[in-house]
């Protein structure tokens, strides 16, 4: 064996001895410190797109200590199975309690990081996943409360925090609103003293958990109040007269309450009900005013929408800003990016469902793209090929948003639109029954990590795909996995300076859109109905629910100079229509237009009930086929900008053109038989081989003529041989 090795040691050493020993040193040195760093990022079980605070040892001080919010930290070692299954829990808590943040905050930190082991051994973490509690203003020597046996669902986690909050002892976090149950006498002071702001009274039982949830809900909403009020509380319960427990009322005065109409009655409904109150808005946020949809004479004028429809407009314009905008700052694609382009233009060739032009324009591209056999193309020959335009195809170069239009340019637009479009194709490739299920997810996620130009919104949408795009199995699954994550980035985004104030990013769809979308857990947790979703969506993005308001009148060429001419022309009946198209068939197959003027002085005109001017018969052959190579050459994408002028589009369809040429001349000829006198002194002999050559040129007539004659005389050769042959056979038989 070492014999065997001895050669490959050997040549390594001849190998090694052909590099320099500083090099050999420095290459050394740069893997170990690349190991280090590969140590030093290990991957934890979060992200900062899960809501959850994560902790190192630069930022543990800071969040846990002398914070006026209190903090709920996990610490967990991302090799631990247990970790591993409560991490989904911990996720989700997260997301249900995000309004919460300014009175408690959820954490987390991996022990199995050898950056944080300091910070586990300093708070004496010997088992994992374990639970410590931090109230605000916690001095820095403090390690904590420690939770044990604490419940592995979201409920109960929610619970636990509710019981720490109230149980806080002073100082309080000073954003949390007060938790306990109020009384009739407090209620009427504040009636009194609130100027005005909105009151919403929680009824429920003694044991429920409903009245402080949605109280932690509302935190960061202005110009709203929420008090719990409990069922003993007989004062109040009597004067509202309430029997349904639990139940809210939006008060005013002894005499002036009204129930909160919800689909259910449960936290979540309340929450979103009361957050889409008038006048109530997010903390921090301008409160949305009917003049911010009053535009200067510099913006586009704010156009009214159905917010329960798709708008082809938004699907039109996405396309324009992502192929002729994003795409523009690539000015070499080529690799990866030239994938994710080919697989991106070929999902819209299949499942865009535009207008005919549109999607024509679409083909032609991706027939482009998928021809080109290159490693990498030039984004202005991709453009010239986009912006090739014909009387069927064409992409309009329009951004008008309508259902995705914001209340300030800056918001909304181009995000909306995408997401739209995306739902739209993932719908419509189960209604074609696609064969790859995730065949829209994976064009779109090689989009937007290749050419979106929102860096960390790719960064986002790749986390979520690598989290489990890869179990999509089906059509219908695809269409909800898309949907869902949409959902996690609303979460997510809501409350952020990127969120539209008059559109808020709720879970949607929201319960006034879709009411069978929305359902209760027998622990009154809401669930989603994902069958009704599901049809839903396919309702909502379905091709013929698509409204077509607002659209670019741009999607027809613009007419030739001589088509521009006769659209203005009034035409005085339809004959004198016919005429003009006549006249214009015979001066494009003649070559060249002919002089009006000089032709009515040269041809008599004869009467004629349809108006018709008489012609000269030519001998030219028309070749019908070079005819239209000359006249309709097909339009090939060329190189020029966007500002060059477009193809000029074709008059009329070509296969009419070769079916009426000889119609029209038949016609011709039988006016002139009417006419009487022969112009040009014609004979009449002449005249009937003009009536029998109609479509043929004289050699034509000639061979059919000579045919004629050698068929003749064949018949004739024929019958005399036969007559021959009968004589013959008579004679025979009459022999002795």
């Amino acid at each position: 064996m070492a014999a065997r090795a001895s050669p490959a040691t050997s040549l390594s050493r001849r190998r090694m001895c052909g590099i320099p020993a500083v090099r050999v040193r420095l290459l050394r040195a740069v893997l170990c410190v690349m190991c280090v760093l590969c140590g030093g990022v290990r991957a934890g079980l979060y992200t900062d797109s899960d809501q959850v605070a994560i902790l190192t040892p630069d930022n543990v001080d800071a969040v846990l200590f002398q914070s006026p919010s209190a903090a709920l930290l996990e610490f967990y070692a991302s090799w631990c199975g247990h970790c591993i299954a409560f991490s989904p829990a911990w996720k989700q808590l997260a997301l249900d309690i995000k309004e919460w943040k300014l009175a408690v905050k959820l954490a987390a930190i991996d022990c199995a990081d050898e950056l944080n082991r300091g910070v586990c051994v300093r708070f004496g973490i010997k088992g994992y996943p374990s639970l410590r509690f931090f109230p605000a203003f916690s001095s820095n020597d403090s390690t904590g409360e420690d939770i044990s046996g604490f419940s592995r669902d979201v409920p109960s986690l929610r619970h636990l925090i509710i019981d720490k909050l109230e149980s806080h002892k002073t100082p309080t976090p000073p954003a949390c609103p007060p938790l306990e149950q109020t009384s009739a006498r407090e209620i009427d002071s504040y009636v009194e003293n609130s100027g005005g702001q909105n009151l919403a009274l929680v009824f429920e039982g003694n044991d429920s958990y409903v009245g402080r949830e949605v109280i932690l809900d509302l935190l960061q909403y202005e110009n709203i109040m929420v008090r719990r009020v409990l069922r003993s509380e007989e004062e109040l319960v009597s004067r509202l007269g309430v029997t349904d427990f639990p139940s809210v009322y939006l008060y005013n005065t002894h005499t002036n309450f009204t129930r909160l109409p919800v689909l259910r009655e449960a936290r979540a409904f309340y929450s979103y009900a009361l957050q889409r109150l008038p006048g109530v808005v997010r903390e921090g946020k301008p409160r949305p005013e009917e003049s911010d949809f009053i535009r200067n004479h510099t913006e586009e004028q704010w156009r009214p929408f159905n917010k329960t429809r798709v708008y082809m407009s938004d699907l039109e314009s996405a396309l324009h800003y992502s192929l002729r905008v994003e795409l523009a700052s690539h000015s070499i694609i080529s690799g990866e990016d030239l994938t994710a382009l080919r697989r991106y233009i070929s999902v819209l060739d299949k499942y865009f469902p535009g207008r005919p032009p549109v999607k024509n324009a679409l083909k032609a591209v991706n027939d482009w793209l998928q021809k080109q056999e290159g490693t990498s193309i030039n984004y202005s020959d991709f453009r010239a090929a986009l912006n090739t335009r014909s009387t069927d195809s064409y992409l309009p170069k329009v951004e008008r948003w309508v259902g995705c239009q914001g209340s300030k340019q800056h918001f909304r637009g181009y995000p909306c639109a995408m997401w739209t479009l995306f739902h739209t194709l993932t719908v419509q490739a189960l209604e074609t029954k696609s064969r790859d299920p995730q065949e829209v997810l994976q064009a779109m996620r090689r989009y937007v990590s290749s050419f979106f130009g929102c860096r960390p919104c790719a960064v986002h949408f790749e986390d979520m795909a690598l989290e489990s795009m890869n179990r999509v199995i089906s059509l219908r699954f695809a269409v909800l996995w898309l949907w869902s994550h949409h959902n996690q980035v609303n979460a997510r985004l809501a409350g952020e300076l990127s969120e539209d104030p008059h559109f808020p990013k709720v879970q949607w769809p929201p319960p006034d859109l879709c009411p069978a979308c929305h359902s209760l857990k027998p622990s009154g947790e809401h669930t989603w109905v994902q069958e009704e979703v599901l049809s839903f969506l396919k309702n909502y993005y379905s091709a013929q629910h698509l409204l077509h308001d607002f659209l670019s009148d741009d999607i027809t060429p613009p007419l030739t100079e001589r088509h521009k001419a006769r659209e203005a022309a009034p035409q005085e009946d339809q004959e004198a229509g016919e005429e003009v198209e006549e006249d214009e068939a015979v001066e494009e197959v003649d070559g060249a237009p002919q002089d009006e003027k000089s032709a009515s002085e040269a041809l008599p005109r004869k009467p004629s009930i349809v108006g018709l001017r008489l012609r000269q018969f030519r001998e030219d052959i028309v070749d019908l086929d070079s005819f239209i190579v000359q006249h309709y050459k097909a339009k090939t994408p060329t190189k020029r900008q966007d500002t060059e002028d477009e193809v000029e589009p074709r008059s009329w369809n070509v296969r009419r053109t070769k079916r009426d040429l000889a119609a029209q001349e038949a016609e011709g000829l039988a006016l002139e038989m009417e006419a009487g006198p022969e112009p040009y002194g014609q004979s009449r002999s002449t005249r009937w081989m003009s009536v029998l050559s109609v479509g043929f040129s004289r050699l034509d007539v000639s061979l059919c003529v000579m045919l004629y004659l050698l068929s003749t005389l064949c018949i004739v050769a024929m019958c005399l041989y036969f007559r021959v042959k009968r004589r013959q056979r008579r004679t025979k038989v009459a022999l002795p």
